[in-house]
Formats: C-alpha cells, structure tokens, sequence
C-alpha cells in the first residue's frame, strides 16, 4: 500500500486528482483537485491521502516510508508555483493544513492556518506587505491554533490572554466605553505584538519547550494533529451517531494560504448555491469584512449578508457584499451557478477576498434541512438538473420525517407572540 502515490498536488489550472476520488482524497481534496482542473481560482496546494492516515494507525502512529520525501517534493512544487518558500524571513509562503474526510464531518477535526511564522518571518510578512497589524494578527492565530490543536493547550487560555489585552490596552487607547464591545479588529499592531508574546510565554509554560520556530518542525507537527482527530473523541462519536462505516481515514490538505485579513478590501465567507433552510432557489450566504474563515463561525462578529436574499433581523443593518464588491459579488454569482451545474447539487462554498482578489477554498454538497430537501429535489428535477428518480434518492428518511412534523404554520408566526 505505501507504494502508492501518497501526495497528490493541485495548482496552476492542473491537478493530479479530480472530484471523483473522495475515497483517496477526502472530500475537501476531491474537491480542490476538481475546481483546479475546470478553471476556478483555488489557491495551490497538495493532499496526502487516507490511505496514509490508515497506515499512521496500523503503524503506531508511524509515518509510512517515503511519506517525508513526497511531501518534500510537492512542497518544492508549491514553492515554485508560487515564487515564495515557507519560512522566509523576507516573503514567507505561508500554509493551511486542513482535514478532508471521503464523507462531510462538519466542524469535526482539525484546521491550522497561517503555518509557517515565526519570530522572523512575521517581520517580513509586516515589512513586505507594509501592513504590520496583518502580519501579527496571522502569527497570534497560528500561535493559537498550534498550541491548542496540535498540542493540547486549552483554547480558553489563549482566549483568556487575548480578553485582557484588549480589555486592559485597547479599551484604554480608544477610550471605548464600558457598555460597547472591543472589537478584535480595533486592537493595534503593537498590541498584537504583547499578545503573541504572551501566547509563547503560555506556550513554553505549558510545556516546558519554546514555540517552534522551524516551519518543517510546524508542519509535521500539524499533519500529526489532523490525522490525530480522526480518532478524537468527538470525531468517533460523530461518525457512530451518523452511521458512517468503512472510512479509512482523513486526508491532509495543504493549501497555500490566502488571507481575508489584510483591510477592507479583503474578506471571507460561505456560501450556499440555494437557501439551505428552506430550499429556495436563491443564492444565499455571509461574510465579514477583514476576517479569516474562523471569525465567520465563532461569533466573534455578526456576519453581513452577501445580498438581499440572505439578510435576516440579526444582520438587516449591515452592507451586502453585492453593494460592497459588486465586481466580486458579480464573480462569485458565476462561480457557484457553475459549480451547482458542474456537480448537480446545492454546493456549500467557502470563499476568501484578498486585497480586491477572489479565491474559492472550497465547495462541497450542502447540508440541508428536510423541507429545504424536498423543495431542493422537486426544483432540481423541474429544472431537469437531475431526474425523478434522482430526486426521490436526494431526500433521507430522516428528512422525509422532519418534514412530517407538526410545526407552527410560518405564515401565523408573526400574529402568535413567542413564549420565549
């Protein structure tokens, strides 16, 4: 088995694997090979295989032989494609290293971004993109995200640290008062600088070794994270409650990083090719303004509706992207008709902004609830997207069930007044 080609690369409009191999690539792999090949703007990178994650197992946790070089070679690949190499202290490459299970496990295991900073580069990043608060803000979340996933920090400690910073620093500077919010996006430069200072002292305290600064030593040490998820408590649990048998693992995506973080000019969201909560054939989505793809999940900030058809009571006062970007907006229309044409099926799509340049991260089928299901599977066989007899497949008994519950009639929910 580890005879078999265990890295595969995607990039520069060429792929070595395509939508169909979900089974070798994951999901996410599957994906990003797919786009790549029909034209789509996705960022450049390669995936090591289920198949490793399996043997990673069988193995003891091992690597199988040749893993190290493979990696090394396609690495060497991205670095060329891209006219940067990872660690440079002037113009660092910079990566994601992401899981990509064959079936979708939302929110199940684990993601790293901005893998490659360290003391040096994070100045370069600064100097090179004269945007120092960019640069720190992407090191503080690497810090974060490799201490807490890779190595088992307690995330509310990182999160602790950054609070007082930005109650105890930013608070004061801005003069903001007690009764509104700091927002992450009003903290400095300089006190990003404090908070990643302060996340390595964490670091080192915990466990009793520095932050590593080496990127091949961040790198490995991310892959063994992803692959040790597949097993993590909540990711078995998921997989017996979901009934998911006969998957052999993750796939690791390493991806090179583009950033929704860099101003107002950049940005980043998810997107659904029709409304995922009631099947409408509307497109339907969210983004923040100067964000990376976790804000847009964790709360952190309300997201904007991408135009008029997602806007809700939560964020009816806020700029669609529609009349933010509308160049982008228009771009990102087009995309997603073409992937829901390209696979048949309501796509689930995550984009990112940056600097004024649109990049599609990734596009997978649409989770959806039961009546958006059968309103999704009728429409789709009008439009002859799919037959009838694919459409009465495209709907789960446990959606048909969901259906069938009793609910309080939509149209009489704004006469009955809510109990709570």
């Amino acid at each position: 088995m580890s005879k078999n080609k265990m890295v595969y690369f995607f990039g520069g409009g060429k792929s070595d694997g395509d939508g169909k191999m979900k089974e070798l690539l994951g999901g996410k792999g599957a994906g990003l090979a797919e786009m790549t090949s029909i034209g789509l703007p996705v960022p450049a990178g390669f995936t090591i295989t289920t198949e490793v994650c399996d043997l990673y197992y069988k193995n003891n946790k091992q690597y199988p032989n040749g893993l190290k070089e493979e990696v090394e070679e396609n690495l060497k690949k991205l670095e060329q494609l891209v006219g940067k190499k990872l660690g440079d202290q002037n113009d660092p490459l910079l990566v994601s290293v992401r899981s990509g299970a064959p079936v979708s496990m939302p929110g199940m295991m684990e993601t790293i971004l901005n893998l490659g900073l360290n003391d040096a580069s994070v100045e370069g990043l600064s100097k090179k993109t004269n945007n120092p608060r960019f640069a720190y803000d992407a090191y503080r979340r690497f810090i974060m995200m490799y201490g807490s996933t890779a190595r088992g920090i307690e995330r509310e400690k990182f999160d602790h640290i950054f609070n007082k910073v930005k109650e105890e620093k930013t608070r004061k500077r801005l003069n903001i008062p007690a009764d509104k919010k700091v927002n992450d996006t009003d903290v400095s430069a300089e006190e990003l600088k404090e908070v990643c200072n302060l996340f390595k002292e964490l670091y080192k305290k915990e466990l009793g070794e520095e932050f590593p600064q080496d990127p091949q030593v961040q790198l490995w040490g991310a892959i063994a994270a992803v692959f040790n998820s597949w097993m993590a408590e909540k990711a078995v649990t998921y997989r017996r409650v979901e009934n998911l048998k006969g998957i052999i693992g993750t796939a690791v995506n390493v991806v090179q990083m583009v950033f929704g973080n860099m101003g107002n000019d950049s940005a980043t969201g998810v997107a659904f090719t029709r409304n995922p909560g009631n099947g409408d054939n509307h497109f339907y989505g969210e983004y923040l303004v100067n964000a990376q793809g976790e804000d847009v999940v964790a709360g952190i900030r309300t997201p904007a509706p991408i135009n008029k058809n997602s806007v809700s009571d939560q964020n009816k006062d806020l700029v669609t992207l529609e009349k933010c970007m509308p160049e982008i907006y228009n771009q990102l229309f087009a995309i997603q008709k073409r992937l829901e044409k390209h696979y048949r099926d309501m796509q689930d799509i995550e984009f990112t902004i940056e600097k004024g340049t649109l990049y599609i991260l990734q596009c997978r089928i649409g989770k959806r609830n039961g009546p958006a299901a059968v309103k999704m599977a009728v429409d789709m066989a009008k439009e002859r997207l799919i037959t009838k007899e694919e459409a009465v497949m495209r709907v789960t008994p446990a959606q048909l069930d969901e259906l069938l519950h009793p609910i309080v009639d939509p149209k009489a929910e704004k006469e009955n007044k809510p109990i709570a």
